[in-house]
């Protein structure tokens, strides 16, 4: 029986949307994390649905909820903006430089650069942790997390000579102070907005506060 080739023509293109980068994700999320702030400030947690936040960042609900397990987590690419930042600095604490001036001269609010009204929606989004218990939770998480890196930090400033419970301590420690200087912050600007001279205040706050945290490594 004689062989037939079989000439299948120009291959068919691939239907559908082409693959999300990673870059476009983070963007789709913080636009997401904007739009569910906004809403939670003006109508309450409780009274906005998921629904509602992805028509906002004009995405569909599938999108959202690809991106999101629940509507309070949202939140969360806005408020690691501020871990973050805080996060690089201590990263590049270099050695033989106290903790506290290294802050001073090194530490920059991600607050101080965002663009967009991220400064507002982070303190807003701080602020409203106070009243709705769903979203405290998340920040509580993102915290936790973010004690990992302190405890790393110390420990190679420590050589490796530290205690593992003096160090998560102190990381804990670390952790708390961030959040009670960042709670200020949320607090002062609601008032007078994000201002240089608030910036300035949290800053120096935070490293008066973090010296005897880092004393004795």
């Amino acid at each position: 029986m004689e062989d037939v080739t079989v000439d299948s023509g120009p291959m068919t293109p691939r239907r559908g949307r082409p693959p999300v980068s990673d870059r476009q994700r983070q963007r789709q999320r913080l636009d997401i994390s904007r739009q569910a702030v906004r809403l939670f400030a003006a109508q309450g947690v409780a009274a906005t649905s998921g629904e509602q936040i992805a028509r906002a960042a004009g995405v569909s609900e599938r999108t959202l909820w690809r991106q999101f397990p629940r509507k309070e987590s949202c939140v969360e690419p806005l408020l690691a903006q501020s871990i973050a930042a805080f996060q690089a600095v201590l990263r590049a604490w270099p050695p033989g430089v106290d903790l506290t001036e290294h802050l001073r001269t090194a530490y920059r609010p991600a607050l101080a650069a965002s663009s967009g009204g991220d400064a507002e929606a982070v303190l807003t989004v701080v602020r409203l942790t106070h009243d709705e218990p769903a979203l405290r939770a998340v920040h509580l998480v993102l915290r936790e997390r973010a004690e990992d890196t302190f405890a790393d930090v110390l420990t190679e400033r420590a050589g490796g000579a530290a205690g593992l419970l003096d160090v998560r301590l102190r990381a804990a420690t670390m952790s708390a102070v961030l959040k009670v200087t960042t709670d200020d912050l949320a607090r002062a600007v609601a008032a007078e907005g994000v201002t240089p001279e608030a910036l300035r205040r949290h800053r120096e706050q935070l490293a008066e506060a973090l010296g005897p945290v880092t004393r004795g490594l």
